[in-house]
């Protein structure tokens, strides 16, 4: 949709001239009398204002145009103004614009100039809408936090290392570099990161690189001028002029092809973006948190991932840990998405049976957080009880390899120990200490216990 704009002047001429340069990539409305800008503002929704500062000839021509301003920010604060001058009130103008004008034109104008403002103010009106929209859902994300439900959920070791680094990387502005498998959720280490530090009221903003084509990315990224490829019908704010002053988040950085990532480096070393078409760079204020599910191999290999690009991104790496080396985490997680996906779907779920959750436990989840939480979704949906029962998960069976050369009671002791161990963890909650002290172990005795089963 085309921006809508107000040209008020009470030369006539003036505003025919600019209704008819700009009319073709803006819906144009003018006026001639300053006493109709009430009325105006009430029945139509502006995007940008072009003011004449003089509509009355006395030493209070500029107070009259200031006052004008004030009247159209009192309406709306976000309405972008763009003033009109003679040549010779340039003092005026920057005291106009330092009361909350974006930009002024002199008159009589250059066509190229007055597009050209126009344009940038536009863009601007965008940005700043999108910018309201994100500060409204990071706001929710605060609530969330302020409520005491920490996304990061888990009081394994894993994530009590996780936690730490959140903590102390957060209220700096470095670059940080998450890393985990699928569904691990680096995204909400990201959020985390981002709620804990000094941007925590701006924009958080999530790009995932690997669902956008990659002839895409850079308009995507940095944004595009009119006309600069087929297809770019108008302007358009990249992601990181969007994000501004707050928090850029690029999940699946290394999907980001070769001959973009210099581009990216240039960003992040200069604090400027250059969009596509533009000849001019903008400034930005961001700070980046990249995540990958790449390998170590992949990330360190040159002809895949540039390796000073890689430097800049991970001045902290924080490595999200898989499910199945937090299992103590499930008996929590299964809890947190019961009672979220309960009350979500409307069901009278409650509950998990001790079968269940050690079936839960036990799994190994190659799908990680994402896989379990689907899971526990659909049993919800499906259960005919207020408690989850086994046969309302549908898991594969992994059938672990028999040691080739071990007897049958061997194998039988080997199935009872690993039985107790699931129904000590599932009695505790996943608390490692707890069914340690019930089983009669050190807690470092079960974790190699649990590490033997594969729990």
């Amino acid at each position: 949709m085309s921006a809508k704009l107000l040209v008020l002047d009470d030369d006539k001429d003036v505003l025919t001239a600019a209704r008819l340069m700009l009319k073709r990539e803006y819906e144009v409305v003018t006026a001639h009398d300053p006493e109709r800008l009430p009325a105006l503002l009430a029945e139509h929704a502006f995007d940008v204002v072009l003011l004449d500062m003089h509509f009355v000839t006395s030493a209070q021509a500029a107070r009259e145009g200031l006052n004008l301003m004030a009247r159209i920010h009192q309406h709306d604060p976000d309405i972008v103004v763009v003033l009109m001058t003679a040549f010779t009130e340039f003092d005026t103008a920057v005291l106009a614009m330092k009361r909350g004008a974006f930009d002024f034109v002199a008159k009589p104008w250059q066509n190229e100039k007055l597009a050209a403002t126009v344009r940038a103010a536009a863009e601007y009106r965008r940005s700043r809408i999108e910018a309201a929209r994100l500060k409204g859902q990071n706001r929710a994300l605060a609530a969330e936090l302020d409520r005491g439900r920490d996304p990061l959920l888990g009081d394994s070791p894993a994530m009590q290392r996780v936690r730490a680094l959140v903590a102390k990387a957060a209220p700096t502005d470095a670059n940080v570099l998450v890393l985990g498998e699928n569904g691990t959720g680096k995204e909400l280490v990201a959020r985390a990161l981002h709620a804990q530090s000094r941007r925590a009221d701006a924009v958080f903003m999530a790009v995932d690189l690997g669902a956008i084509a990659g002839t895409l990315i850079e308009s995507e990224l940095f944004g595009h001028r009119k006309g600069a490829f087929t297809g770019a019908d108008e302007h358009r704010v990249g992601r990181f002029q969007s994000a501004s002053g707050g928090t850029l988040f690029l999940d699946e950085v290394a999907n980001m092809p070769r001959h973009l990532q210099g581009k990216l480096l240039t960003a992040l070393e200069r604090r400027e973006v250059v969009p596509v078409g533009a000849n001019a760079p903008s400034p930005i204020d961001v700070r980046v948190i990249a995540a990958t599910n790449a390998t170590a191999a992949e990330l360190t290999d040159e002809s895949h991932f540039r390796q000073d690009l890689l430097y800049r991104l991970n001045t902290v790496e924080i490595v999200v840990p898989p499910l199945r080396e937090r299992r103590e985490d499930i008996p929590l997680l299964a809890t947190h998405f019961i009672q979220l996906y309960a009350a979500r779907l409307g069901r009278d779920v409650r509950a998990i049976s001790d079968e269940a959750l050690a079936a839960l436990v036990a799994y190994p989840w190659p799908g990680n957080i994402r896989a379990l939480r689907h899971a526990l979704e659909r049993a919800v949906i499906l259960c005919d009880g207020d408690v989850l029962e086994a046969g309302d998960f549908a898991l594969p069976v992994a059938s672990a390899p028999a040691p080739s050369v071990a007897p049958a009671e061997a194998q039988t002791l080997i199935d009872l120990e690993r039985r107790a161990i699931i129904q000590a963890l599932a009695k505790h909650g996943g608390n490692v200490t707890h069914a340690a002290d019930e089983l009669g172990l050190t807690r470092a005795s079960l974790y190699r216990r649990m590490e033997k089963h594969g729990l």
